[in-house]
């Protein structure tokens, strides 16, 4: 295991702060963060992959340890311009992408930028490009879309406190699973919640919205440019259950898929599992050189 760093950064004007493991010049893989959280929920992983990979893990402008400036624009189409300019900023050329929650809309906003740059995708619980196969969770947000603007938002404010962020890190995962997952992941990121921060939440859900209407260019790219992809995931997701990792397939007929005994932070409950798939899969992609553009390796699993 290789020690992780904590180091910041200036990005387009911006302090940024990131988490960093493994040494120079090793194939890198970007690690965009999900909600309600920050670079915090790869700091188990990190340590774990850095002997062979070179692992970044920033904190979004509003996330973690990041500034939070009133001039940035705070939507999913910021943070992928974000995300370029990070990568930029840091000199990476080529990257493996790590898909979780609102990361993957992120991150598949960044590799649509640059199909060639992205060596492949692991997605994990990620918020997914298939409307039909969403979990029963997502529809109590999208009862909000009826509602005015202002009553929308009105509404997802009351969602946003630390009760809420309790049960969004648990979220549906049976009770011996969810005695694993550490309080600290709702206290911290409750205690670095501010109001400007709270707007920013409120914007960002609200945006999931006009999310939809990019489904069809999140799909369009996965089908066109088949990265190799594996696709590890906890069904016990009241947002992504099973049937959303398989909606996948669809567009990604090669990818590998695991079905785990765990929820939506994996990296919390099943840790011990994901290592291996991940070294496996990431191994076999760079001895082959594979890139973006070319069918994935592997078949589906379970």
């Amino acid at each position: 295991m290789q020690p992780t760093t904590h180091r910041y950064a200036t990005v387009n004007g911006l302090g940024i702060f990131y988490r960093e493991a493994g040494r120079q010049g090793s194939p890198v893989v970007l690690l965009p963060h999900g909600y309600p959280c920050s670079s915090y929920e790869f700091r188990n992983l990190l340590p774990r992959l850095a002997d062979r990979w070179r692992l970044l893990a920033p904190d979004f402008p509003g996330s973690g340890y990041s500034a939070t400036p009133d001039d940035f624009d705070y939507s999913f189409d910021g943070y992928a311009d974000f995300l370029d300019g990070f990568v930029k900023a840091l000199g990476v050329e080529r990257f493996a992408l790590y898909l979780h929650d609102f990361g993957s809309p992120i991150g598949a906003r960044l590799a649509i930028k640059a199909p060639e740059r992205v060596m492949a995708l692991i997605v994990q619980n990620g918020d997914i490009p298939y409307e039909d196969a969403l979990g029963s969770k997502y529809a109590e947000i999208e009862r909000t879309w009826r509602l005015p603007r202002s009553d929308m938002k009105e509404k997802l404010a009351e969602a946003v406190d630390e009760e809420t962020f309790r049960k969004e890190f648990l979220n549906d995962v049976r009770p011996e699973l969810a005695e694993r997952i550490p309080p600290d992941l709702w206290k911290l990121h409750w205690s670095l919640m501010t109001p400007k921060r709270k707007e920013i939440a409120v914007e960002l859900i609200a945006g999931l919205k006009e999310n939809r209407a990019w489904f069809p260019q999140h799909r369009n790219y996965l089908a066109r440019h088949r990265p190799p992809t594996l696709i590890v995931w906890g069904p016990q997701d009241g947002y992504m259950p099973e049937q959303s990792a398989r909606a996948y397939l669809r567009d990604l007929p090669d990818a590998e898929l695991h079905l785990l005994d765990g929820g939506h932070w994996l990296l919390e409950t099943n840790l011990d599992e994901v290592v291996p798939l991940v070294r496996d899969f990431l191994g076999r992609v760079w001895a082959s050189g594979t890139s973006t553009g070319g069918p994935s390796r592997g078949g589906s699993g379970p």
